[in-house]
């Protein structure tokens, strides 16, 4: 029998389906999460730093984040790269506390937000399919190479495909809970 790993494949087909849940928790839905604050990045000590590395963030209410600045000295610096970061929030500060409350989202916004959905679902769609034309094409040059049958190279081509299909299937649920989260009023 040959030497595909099929078990690889669905790996690397499910590291885009992780990708695209992480790209997916930084879109701002107008409810608080701490995970929108995961691009902000702090000049703070001589170089740039994510904001969980000089604070500490919480959800104290569904419209409102905090930030916990650790160091009085970096209150200023969170503050700027939060509004620097372009996430459309007005930091409140008081001493090293900065409350964040989330705007509600306008129509237009919303529907920036669901053709950014679509277009991270869409990269994440052809990072499987190419998962999938690596397999085929090992597929291929092991039944070339006379390692696998013309049966085997059938069957293992079914399963790969059928592996395809099941991750773009989740992709295209996963981007329609998405659409109606950030859609929803």
């Amino acid at each position: 029998m040959s030497d595909f790993n099929m078990s690889d494949l669905k790996r690397r087909m499910d590291g885009a389906l992780e990708n695209l849940q992480k790209e997916f928790a930084g879109l701002r839905t107008g409810r608080a999460s701490a995970s929108l604050l995961d691009p902000v990045m702090v000049d703070a000590y001589g170089s740039k730093m994510p904001l969980n590395q000089v604070a500490s963030i919480s959800v104290p209410e569904t419209r409102m984040l905090s930030v916990q600045v650790w160091d009085a000295g970096m209150t200023k610096a969170v503050e700027k790269a939060i509004m620097d970061a372009g996430l459309g929030l007005n930091p409140q500060t008081e001493g090293t506390m900065i409350r964040l409350p989330i705007p509600d989202l306008n129509e237009e916004r919303r529907t920036e937000l669901t053709r950014v959905a679509g277009k991270y679902a869409e990269s994440a769609r052809i990072s499987v399919r190419n998962v999938r034309r690596d397999g085929m094409d090992a597929l291929k040059k092991q039944e070339k190479d006379k390692e696998i049958t013309e049966d085997d190279l059938k069957r293992l081509s079914d399963d790969v495909q059928k592996a395809t299909d099941d991750v773009i299937q989740k992709i295209d649920t996963m981007l329609a809970d998405k659409e109606k989260d950030i859609m929803k009023v």
